[in-house]
């Protein structure tokens, strides 16, 4: 049975715009929010075209490019714009208390941020366990299948979260939890490690756990971000059906985390992370928020991440021009000190 829940997706790329295939039809009234007018005409006519595991299709969406053309609230807004777009993507929805929940899906260390915009208590937050490539206008894949993990930031389990999947299910398997911010780090580890190594690399995530440079690499990315998690007291979460002791190098040993990682990541192969996907655009990233979340974490807990800062300073070189995406960045990585 459909729900009745009135939706809004704030984003319309590769995340918001399998999550609006996936809602259509399903909700009682869907609209998508982007700022990119040929990527909104496309979604509205002839529709948006999803590349997916479960079966291609194309669907005509609700697709505006401004608040202002927005009519009505909406039961829960899906946040999906990258770091760079939060605060003129929120506010005129905050402003004009147009949604009743925010749902913060994006990259990185960004709830704080979403909260400060829209009202903590507006706020709840998730990750998404798959991955999405936005291919150009009007196409998005979905590139791999996983759960979505959703909760309160302060562990609590309320009826708005619990509401949220009920009204949403057609999003596949939600996940309620009590430990949200553990989810989220153990996200935020994943992003830092294999995310930031496609963004300086140009691999997907099967090249870079393929190549003994890139597991090096990212054995040393993912011992800070864990050192960082534990550091602050954080209980990581399962993610991809391991658990972040499986790639810990220094708690199962080298073999055993390198064929854990084949393993875990095995589903998401052909994923092509969103900060390789911003470089090839010509965009600014999100490592500020993802692996600039790690060092700061690091910093508060005493913890050095050498490996990690190097991987900020590569991709904001690559911003800049002064560097190339390569594979020979890997081992500047694993070397930093």
């Amino acid at each position: 049975m459909a729900s009745e829940a009135e939706v809004l997706i704030v984003g319309g790329g590769a995340i918001g715009g399998v999550l609006a295939s996936l809602l259509a039809g399903n909700v009682g009234r869907l609209v998508v929010l982007d700022p990119a007018v040929e990527h909104a005409e496309r979604m509205r006519d002839p529709g948006l075209s999803v590349e997916s595991p479960d079966g291609d299709r194309m669907i005509r969406l609700d697709a505006r490019t401004s608040a202002d053309d927005l009519d009505g609230t909406f039961d829960y807004a899906l946040v999906t714009v990258k770091a760079t777009a939060l605060e003129p993507a929120l506010t005129p929805l905050a402003d004009g208390d147009l949604v009743e929940t925010f749902v913060s899906l994006g990259n990185g260390m960004v709830q704080n941020r979403v909260g400060a915009i829209v009202g903590a208590e507006r706020m709840i937050a998730g990750i998404i366990e798959w991955g999405a490539t936005n291919l150009g206008p009007g196409r998005v894949s979905r590139t791999s299948i996983g759960p979505i993990v959703v909760g309160e930031m302060d562990g609590s389990r309320g009826e708005r979260t619990d509401r949220f999947a009920r009204d949403l299910s057609s999003l596949g398997e939600i996940e309620v939890s009590t430990n949200l911010r553990g989810a989220v780090w153990t996200k935020l580890l994943i992003n830092s490690t294999f995310a930031a190594l496609g963004a300086i690399s140009g691999f997907v995530t099967g090249d870079i756990v393929a190549d003994p440079d890139g597991r090096n690499a990212a054995l040393a990315l993912w011992r800070e971000g864990y050192a960082a998690a534990e550091g602050n007291g954080i209980r990581l979460e399962p993610i991809f059906g391991a658990t972040a002791e499986d790639l810990l190098a220094d708690s199962v040993g080298r073999e055993r985390a390198e064929a854990n990682m084949r393993a875990a990541l095995e589903g998401a192969k052909g994923t092509k992370a969103s900060m390789l996907q911003d470089l090839e655009a010509g965009r600014p990233t999100e490592v500020d928020v993802i692996n600039g979340a790690v060092v700061a974490g690091g910093g508060e807990a005493g913890v050095p991440t050498p490996a990690q800062e190097r991987t900020v300073e590569l991709v904001h070189a690559i911003e800049r021009g002064e560097a190339s995406r390569r594979q020979a960045n890997f081992d500047l990585v694993a070397a930093a000190r």
